[in-house]
């Protein structure tokens, strides 16, 4: 039996996703998700090919316990499959400032991303988890283990972009400075959209609007990474469903020092409780917002301050690009489903030459096209994300001379 197939995973901070793909044939075979780890109700859900298969797990399971679940379970009732798994791509958020590419895992990778965890706490410690799980599930596959990061993506950031306006100790001594995130997603849009444009990658100039609970937007200068509004950790940025994005440092001071909030505290309000969720104080899921869009005074206003945040990003950005800016791409759950939230968003970029189709903007999930917008525009893109697919690849590309 030909091995050709590759298994992702994607440990997150409160659910697990999985995949078994071809990176050649582009096919995803198998694929789910295990949600609300160390809740009431954790749910495994997988679908192989048409079938879907659903089940309830232990409440409060981990990642350990559920990946264990998830690949006894494809072992079980899906052999065939099981077998032909030749490589394990696994999504790592935080790379640190050394690690630039894609990679197999080691014993040194391990302790570089055990070392950046200090700034990804949510999402390293659980990366590592997943990969120490693969490996006593598949011990012939352990220097076939390759670790695909977020961050890797925007090691192309110049100084003036990835430095604060710290004493430049701190970014000597202990490299504080940004990061960003979401880099494998914008990696595939990249791709993506030099297909869909005809254009190299090294001559495409975009911005990349990644929306979803988590919100990051990355101006793409002949293929590179120059700028990302997500920084040393994925806090920083636009407004996200939780979390807080920009905002004035002295706001912690004052939680602090006024109101007499403990640091955790401080920190679960601006990670878990801030955001959509902060404003609304009802929903972080934005169906609930263009449900009640002006209905509700606060759902209303969540959007706009949401837009708002966005639109400013974009115009930074779009005068980055010396007049050359080839598109505006929206992806992620956000991006890709919100019609709301691109109508709002591009009717302010008419100064930058960007014009809506309203009937493309509404219907685009039925069209088999890209384009939303207006003959005399810009081009305006929609574009599904596929980070599994791009880990798939990038495994398919480091294992593929390895016995």
């Amino acid at each position: 039996m030909s091995k050709k197939l590759i298994l992702v995973l994607n440990c997150g901070s409160s659910s697990l996703k999985f995949s078994i793909l071809n990176p050649l044939s582009k096919d995803k075979i198998i694929f789910g998700v295990v949600e609300c780890l160390f809740l009431k109700n954790t749910k495994f859900k997988l679908n192989f090919y048409s079938k879907k298969y659903k089940q309830n797990l232990s409440d409060y399971t981990n990642h350990e316990d559920a990946l264990s679940f998830v690949l006894s379970f494809i072992k079980k009732n899906f052999l065939k499959y099981y077998n032909e798994i030749n490589g394990i791509g696994h999504r790592v958020v935080h790379g640190g400032i050394n690690i630039k590419k894609s990679v197999i895992i080691n014993k040194k990778i391990l302790l570089e991303i055990k070392k950046y965890s200090i700034f990804a706490p949510l999402h390293n410690p659980s990366n590592l988890i997943g990969i120490n799980i693969a490996k006593k599930f598949f011990p012939n596959l352990c220097n076939k283990n390759v670790a695909v990061f977020d961050t890797s993506f925007h090691s192309t950031l110049p100084k003036q972009s990835y430095l604060y306006a710290l004493p430049y100790k701190f970014y000597k001594k202990y490299n504080i400075r940004r990061y960003g995130a979401h880099g494998i997603s914008h990696n595939y849009i990249l791709n993506k959209c030099s297909e869909i444009l005809k254009k190299p990658k090294n001559l495409l100039n975009i911005i990349s609007c990644h929306l979803g609970n988590g919100c990051s937007i990355t101006a793409i200068k002949n293929g590179k990474s120059i700028d990302t509004s997500m920084g040393l950790t994925p806090l920083e940025g636009l407004v996200m469903g939780t979390r807080s994005g920009d905002l004035d440092p002295a706001i912690i001071f004052f939680l602090y020092k006024k109101l007499g909030m403990n640091l955790e505290k401080i920190e679960e309000i601006l990670t878990k409780k801030s955001g959509l969720l902060g404003i609304s104080n009802k929903s972080s899921d934005c169906r609930y917002f263009e449900k009640y869009f002006n209905k509700n005074k606060k759902a209303t206003l969540s959007i706009k301050i949401f837009c708002h945040r966005l639109v400013k990003y974009i115009g930074s950005y779009s005068v980055l690009m010396n007049n050359k800016l080839d598109a505006i791409i929206f992806t992620g759950g956000i991006g890709e489903n919100s019609c709301l939230v691109r109508q709002i968003v591009v009717s302010k970029l008419n100064i930058l030459g960007f014009y809506i189709d309203e009937f493309l903007n509404s219907s685009i999930k039925k069209q088999n096209n890209y384009f939303i917008n207006k003959k005399k525009s810009h081009s305006i893109l929609v574009i599904p994300t596929n980070e599994e697919l791009f880990i798939a690849i990038e495994t398919q590309k480091l294992i593929k001379y390895i016995k």
